[in-house]
């Protein structure tokens, strides 16, 4: 086996094949996902700016939106950075430990964007159930304190994937057909028993994505609650109007997740493997690159944040 330490079975490295079958196609193909990845950085960074920069935005929600951007920002630049490299310069090896730390943060980034997302439908629920008690309910101490457990959760689940595919002998070679280290992909290229790691992935997903869209679910439907109760039509429309960048944000990021899931799970034999790694690099790449565009267009005090930050620059280079 190529790059293999022959007494362990353990590559000292692995070769990422980017997407088999298109590799005439590289570097067209590597376009959109430039692209995407630019516009992801421009609209995180943006984003964190604004909201550190401008007062009005020094609230609960906003305080969220940087943590969601944040996990954004890092999880893309985690592979799209390599991926690129593949397409563009052929450079497909990667060490194994290197290949293992990607894998985790790759995963546990995936984790935390689901509890972030689970965090702010819980801030809709108290900004619209308890507006009187909002700013008292969620300091900073209490936000800092569930981002932390929300991180802690994420990498103490992901942990174990590391773990799990060092102690595999591996003799199956040394080439993955994917544009990063995912765990299965990885995972199937040993001749050791893979079925834990099948079935704690799937445990951790479901553990991740089955809470995390319970608590959401039960966030909104009390939140429905409140609103049609409400006295006026307008008040109704201004209520809902707070949640509709988040509930884009949450079918930006669960709709690819599940396709991508349910593909790989049921439809293997049936849908070509290039068309999978096209899914695992849009679900990963996706809500990057849109959740800044959804919240700068859909919410208003972000559209006037920028407005002000505009002019206020302005201003200063003039005075220059």
């Amino acid at each position: 086996m190529h790059g293999a330490n022959s007494s362990s079975l353990t590559p000292r490295f692995f070769i990422l094949n980017g997407i088999p079958g298109l590799e005439a196609a590289h570097v067209w193909i590597s376009l959109p996902f430039f692209f995407m990845y630019i516009t992801a950085v421009v609209g995180n960074c943006g984003l964190i700016y604004l909201i550190s920069h401008e007062e009005a935005l020094h609230r609960p929600m906003y305080y969220f939106l940087v943590l969601l951007s944040l996990t954004d920002l890092i999880g893309c630049t985690t592979f799209v950075p390599n991926m690129l490299c593949i397409f563009w310069f052929s450079l497909k090896e990667i060490d194994f430990n290197a290949c293992l730390v990607q894998m985790f943060f790759i995963h546990m980034l995936t984790a935390m964007e689901s509890g972030v997302l689970m965090l702010m439908a819980l801030d809709r629920y108290v900004a619209i159930c308890f507006p009187l008690r909002y700013s008292t309910i969620l300091t900073n101490t209490v936000i800092t304190k569930v981002g932390l457990a929300t991180l802690m959760r994420s990498v103490l689940l992901m942990m174990p994937f590391t773990f799990l595919v060092k102690r595999l002998p591996y003799c199956r070679g040394n080439l993955i057909h994917h544009t990063y280290c995912d765990h299965m992909s990885v995972a199937k290229l040993s001749c050791g028993n893979v079925k834990i790691n099948a079935i704690y992935g799937l445990v951790a997903a479901m553990f991740v994505g089955g809470f995390d869209i319970f608590c959401i679910s039960m966030s909104y439907t009390m939140i429905i609650r409140a609103v049609v109760n409400l006295s006026s039509a307008d008040a109704r429309h201004k209520a809902f109007s707070t949640c509709t960048s988040h509930i884009c944000a949450i079918v930006i990021t669960y709709v690819p997740a599940f396709f991508n899931f349910f593909t790989h799970r049921f439809g293997g034999r049936t849908i070509p493997h290039h068309i999978h790694i096209f899914i695992a690099n849009i679900y990963l790449l996706l809500p990057p690159t849109l959740n800044p565009i959804v919240y700068g267009v859909k919410t208003k005090q972000i559209r006037e944040g920028v407005i002000k930050l505009f002019f206020r620059e302005k201003d200063i280079l003039n005075k220059r």
